[in-house]
């Protein structure tokens, strides 16, 4: 099979008989092998009862309903499991995103040797309350990762068959699937323009707390790709120069101490002084921390994934 197009959503009953159709012409046109998966995630109106009736008319449709909404990462997730096409899309139901780019994402995959190609939506039909936020978001992710794409958060991407299936894509993590995928050793990353439309029916599903959350995931998914595997690294360093710290201070305390009594004069009392607290708390923190990534260490070793690692290919 040539493509499989995965598209999560939730109470979208109105877009996705055109949405369907607009795709299989677009796939007809081309003469593409296909499939196009629904993953319903909880929806609460008739979007489920819609997917029966599109699959039952056409055969290349695939449903899989959730019994409550987990959230867009979970629709990837086993969008991604399900999918059998060498080439995996993701859009979404809105129609704000356009099959007719999936011909181009799918040659930039199979013919310019891509892994990954994110859509870039240059221009948008979006209110300034989600464009700026956005565009600060992304320049932030750019910095941080190093991956030089201009829309992290575009639901519109193209993936070789091997990306969506060693990469595992849970909580808020949809945003930043290509640093999972640079993470699991895919760093052929590419970018297209792509159309944005508008908004035809209903309304927005994210509301301005994905922005802040956007943030808290960026530092959670670039912790665990460096540290995931050895937090005692992390924890474990910055505990041990704590403690030294602290324990410098005290030393010199001590030594201040020791200096006033040998030379007969008036010696303050150690407890006197805010670095004696500061020292204190340094020592304690920090053997706090090396114990956390002690810990961490253990769990990580005793973690059945732990020799889990992506091999290309044996000879």
């Amino acid at each position: 099979m040539d493509i499989s197009v995965v598209i999560p959503l939730y109470n979208e009953e109105e877009s996705l008989p055109e949405l369907v159709t607009w795709i299989d012409r677009v796939m007809k046109q081309k003469e593409l092998l296909y499939e196009i998966i629904l993953v319903d995630d909880g929806s609460v109106d008739q979007s489920w009862e819609i997917i029966r009736q599109l699959s039952a008319q056409n055969t290349h449709i695939r449903g899989i309903r959730f019994r409550r909404n987990y959230g867009k990462s979970a629709a990837l997730f086993c969008g991604f499991r399900a999918a059998l096409g060498n080439v995996v899309i993701t859009m979404d139901a809105d129609l704000q995103d356009s099959p007719d780019e999936i011909p181009e994402l799918y040659r930039m995959i199979t013919q310019d040797g891509y892994d990954l190609v994110s859509g870039w939506k240059r221009k948008r039909y979006d209110p300034v309350s989600k464009t700026l936020p956005s565009k600060l978001f992304n320049a932030t992710a750019r910095k941080a990762t190093g991956i030089r794409l201009h829309d992290f958060n575009c639901g519109l991407k193209a993936y070789r068959k091997q990306v969506v299936k060693s990469i595992e894509v849970y909580g808020e993590m949809h945003r930043y699937v290509p640093v999972l995928a640079q993470k699991a050793g895919f760093r052929n990353i590419g970018e297209k323009e792509v159309l944005h439309q508008e908004r035809k029916y209903g309304t927005s599903k994210f509301g301005l707390n994905r922005f802040m959350n956007g943030f808290l995931d960026l530092l959670s998914i670039l912790f665990i790709a460096r540290f995931g595997k050895k937090p005692m690294h992390f924890f474990g360093t910055i505990g041990t120069l704590m403690f030294l710290l602290g324990s410098a201070a005290i030393i010199w305390l001590g030594a201040e101490k020791l200096y006033h009594v040998y030379s007969g004069s008036r010696a303050p009392l150690i407890t006197d002084s805010p670095y004696f607290y500061i020292a204190l708390t340094a020592m304690i923190l920090g053997t706090q921390l090396f114990l956390a990534g002690f810990l961490g260490e253990l769990i990580s070793r005793s973690a059945s994934e732990r020799n889990n690692y992506q091999i290309e290919e044996e000879i």
